[in-house]
């Protein structure tokens, strides 16, 4: 299957290991993988920040950079997944492009719920030996209803113990410029999630989106506490 890759721009600058990671997983998998250097933001960022119409211009340019073909569009963000599938079509709605954005939410995934739901696959030959908890983010599981896809993928992980924490689907307090508007209350939302997180035993918090992670990372390197954070991609890519 031929698969066009969207990295996320916070991916991109930030995190561009967990993308090749992305990549290797998908190309082990039998895909062949296409990416625009081209492509930019999905727009979200603008959006939540309350200026639809500077984000709609850059929602525009993705809509026409991937209006072409039927190739599905996978992504290492739940985040701007749900943003494609769930606010493009309120922002286009009765526009000439409202066929593109209705093809384009269809076509386009993340990354857990590809390998499940699409290639059907839920075990990809990864070893890592430690015990860690997942942490479900607020896009993952309210805008694109994953739920059961990461668990399965992590659960056929040789010797990866995953254990559940407690408020599990509690958001982990980033939710974009949220955390810069009100962050007393991000931060007391982080710690929370650490809290629970560190009384499962486990060294490490996994979810399929980096922006919660980027939050926990920040919380716990400031706390200087002993755990740490991985995205989904970078545990499948691990141990072969």
């Amino acid at each position: 299957m031929r698969v066009q890759l969207f990295i996320p721009c916070f991916v991109d600058q930030l995190y561009p290991s967990t993308a090749f990671n992305m990549i290797r997983v998908l190309e082990k998998l039998g895909c062949t993988v296409a990416y625009d250097p081209n492509q930019t933001c999905c727009g979200q960022p603008a959006f939540n920040a309350g200026f639809w119409d500077e984000s709609k211009s850059v929602c525009e340019k993705f809509i026409r950079e991937n209006a072409s073909g039927n190739d599905p569009i996978v992504s290492p963000s739940a985040s701007c997944t749900g943003f494609i599938r769930n606010y493009y079509s309120k922002l286009f709605d009765n526009s000439s492009l409202h066929n593109e954005v209705k093809d384009l939410a269809s076509r386009t995934f993340e990354f857990s719920e590809f390998l499940v739901n699409v290639l059907k696959v839920e075990k990809v030959g990864a070893k890592l030996p430690l015990k860690a908890t997942y942490h479900d983010s607020c896009a993952g599981l309210r805008e694109c209803h994953i739920k059961e896809e990461p668990r399965k993928l992590l659960s056929n992980v040789a010797g990866l113990e995953l254990v559940e924490m407690n408020d599990v689907e509690t958001c982990c307090g980033f939710g974009g410029t949220f955390a810069v508007k009100y962050e007393s209350i991000s931060i007391a939302m982080a710690e929370q999630k650490v809290v629970n997180a560190r009384q499962t035993g486990a060294s490490c918090i996994i979810s399929t989106d980096l922006s919660c992670l980027m939050h926990l990372d920040g919380y716990i390197r400031k706390k200087n506490l002993p755990v740490k954070t991985m995205h989904i991609a970078d545990v499948l890519a691990s141990g072969w």
